[in-house]
């Protein structure tokens, strides 16, 4: 139970990780395999918020491109021009349709858009009491997206006061309308324990539903619960097929569990030259757990050729970060001074770029 134990503690971040969100834009020896142990804790966070996007069309991404999408034709009754304006940034734009639309035909998903702008200072200042207000007026009108950013800022205290129990309701109500995010959110809070009464069952139920959406955090934290038989019988197959979902999604803890999977062949058939791939992808995404792996597995040529200067400088890189390995000390002790230089110059140069 150390992982579920650690959604807990981590659940705590919950409200800090939402604010930085807003802020911004709407994981032995060396000669052994890599541990089949959990490589990560599974991050009870809140899933990174999307802004709401006007009815029949997808929601925008937080960082809307300027190119992403082509100026719509005016005369085309088909496109939805607040939701262009919004992808190509021209974000006054946006704020004057989504006002229109707001006002002439009460168009929840306007005021969700509108909600978004005020709370991302997006065209217009931001203004946290217009945000919550524009996004009370969108749940009312029972849009999800409304709804789940509202609970969203309920949970971070702005624009109002913080009501986790205000927020629980939001999430409950926008889940029921297949919202995947909240009800990952939702899940959260059964796993807290506090402002709902702990359940893991529905928490399993309430991941499941955001998997099947392709919410790749509730499909590492579902892989969590069938690994460890948590909310759900113990299934390592049903694990391993969402940890692959996960990582394909890019979601790095994922990435290095399922490649302890592949190295060891636990639910999957063994594949080590894959699982050195996924462990490098994951090393270069700074997750210090398949740094330390990588360096085991070249310091001992397990499914990659030996390479101890490469080793020595992930092993190093691992220690930054706190993931020592004492048997790696050892195992990289006997390198030559020109070679253990060329890898710590090689460390300067990864620290530095970060």
């Amino acid at each position: 139970m150390n992982t579920l134990r650690s959604i807990l503690m981590l659940l705590s971040l919950l409200i800090m990780t939402e604010n930085a969100a807003a802020q911004t834009s709407p994981a032995q020896p060396a000669a052994q395999a890599p541990s089949s142990t959990p490589a990560s804790k599974p991050k009870a966070k809140p899933v990174a918020k999307k802004p709401a996007a006007p009815a029949a069309t997808p929601a925008p991404s937080a960082t809307p491109a300027a190119t992403v999408v082509p100026a719509p034709a005016p005369d085309d009754p088909n496109i939805d021009l607040v939701y262009g304006a919004y992808q190509r940034g021209l974000y006054k734009t946006t704020f004057d349709l989504a006002t229109k639309r707001a006002q002439e035909n009460s168009d929840p998903k306007a005021m969700t858009m509108l909600g978004e702008l005020y709370a991302n200072a997006l065209g217009v200042k931001r203004d946290d009491a217009k945000a919550a207000s524009w996004y009370r007026r969108a749940a009312d009108g029972g849009d999800r997206e409304g709804m789940f950013e509202l609970a969203m800022l309920r949970l971070a205290g702005r624009g109002g006061p913080a009501s986790r129990e205000e927020a629980a309701k939001l999430l409950a109500s926008s889940a029921k309308l297949g919202n995947p995010k909240a009800a990952y959110n939702l899940a959260l809070l059964y796993l807290d324990g506090q402002t709902l009464p702990e359940d893991l069952r529905r928490a399993a139920e309430l991941f499941r539903l955001a998997a099947d959406a392709g919410n790749p955090e509730a499909q590492y934290a579902l892989a969590t619960f069938y690994k460890e038989g948590t909310g759900v019988p113990k299934d390592i197959e049903k694990a391993v097929r969402l940890l692959q979902a996960a990582s394909l999604a890019d979601n790095v803890d994922a990435e290095v569990e399922y490649a302890i999977a592949l190295f060891n062949g636990t639910g999957t058939p063994k594949n080590e030259p894959a699982a050195v791939a996924l462990l490098r992808k994951a090393a270069r995404q700074n997750n210090p757990v398949a740094q330390n792996r990588l360096a085991r597995v070249l310091a001992s040529g397990q499914g990659t050729p030996v390479d101890k200067v490469e080793a020595l400088k992930w092993h190093l890189i691992a220690k930054t970060a706190g993931k020592g390995d004492p048997a790696l000390d050892e195992a990289l002790a006997n390198l030559s001074p020109e070679d253990r230089a060329k890898a710590e110059n090689a460390v300067r140069k990864w620290l530095g770029a970060k």
